[in-house]
C-alpha cells in the first residue's frame, strides 16, 4: 500500500511540475482557428464575399496557419501571411487585384521574419473590409493586428 501512494505521489508531483510548461507553450487567449479555405463564402454579383466565420470573428482573437511572404524591408512590423510559399510578396496596388489567399499582418512588436518556405501560425484580432495603411499606401481585405507569430 505505502508503494502505491508512493507511486501516485510521484506522478501527481511531475504532473504538477509539467504544468507551468504546458502553460506557457500557448498564448493566454483562446484564438479561434481560421483556415484560408474559410476566408470567402461565396462569389457574388461584386465578387468574392467573405465567409460568415470571418464576419463573426471580426475583432476577435484567431490563429491562421500559412507562409510568411518575403518582406518589402526588414525592419518593417508587419508582412503578408499567404496560403502557399511565396518568393515575392504579394502587395497589389488596389484591392480589386487583391489575391483571396493571403492576409496583410501587423505586429504587435519586431519580430524576426522566418524563411519563405517556413509554416509559421499567427495570433491577433481579425479585421476585414477594405482598408489603406496611410504609411505604406497598400490595400487590405484581411487584416491580423496585434499579432505574433512562431514556426510550426
Amino acid at each position: 500500500m505505502e508503494k502505491l501512494f508512493s507511486l501516485r505521489r510521484r506522478s501527481m508531483l511531475g504532473l504538477m511540475a509539467s504544468l507551468p510548461l504546458a502553460a506557457a507553450s500557448r498564448p493566454a487567449f483562446a484564438a479561434s482557428d481560421l483556415g484560408f479555405n474559410e476566408l470567402y463564402g461565396k462569389f457574388g454579383v461584386l465578387g468574392l464575399e467573405f465567409s460568415d466565420k470571418v464576419k463573426k470573428l471580426a475583432g476577435k482573437e484567431v490563429a491562421v496557419r500559412g507562409f510568411m511572404a518575403p518582406p518589402l524591408k526588414a525592419e518593417a512590423m508587419f508582412f503578408v501571411l499567404t496560403e502557399v510559399p511565396m518568393s515575392l510578396c504579394p502587395f497589389c496596388s488596389s484591392d480589386a487585384d487583391w489575391p483571396d489567399n493571403i492576409i496583410v499582418v501587423y505586429l504587435s512588436e519586431k519580430q524576426t521574419f522566418t524563411q519563405p518556405g517556413q509554416t509559421i501560425e499567427v495570433r491577433g484580432k481579425l479585421e476585414f473590409g477594405s482598408w489603406t495603411d496611410p504609411e505604406t499606401g497598400f490595400v487590405s481585405l484581411l487584416r491580423i493586428r496585434q499579432a505574433e507569430y512562431g514556426t510550426v
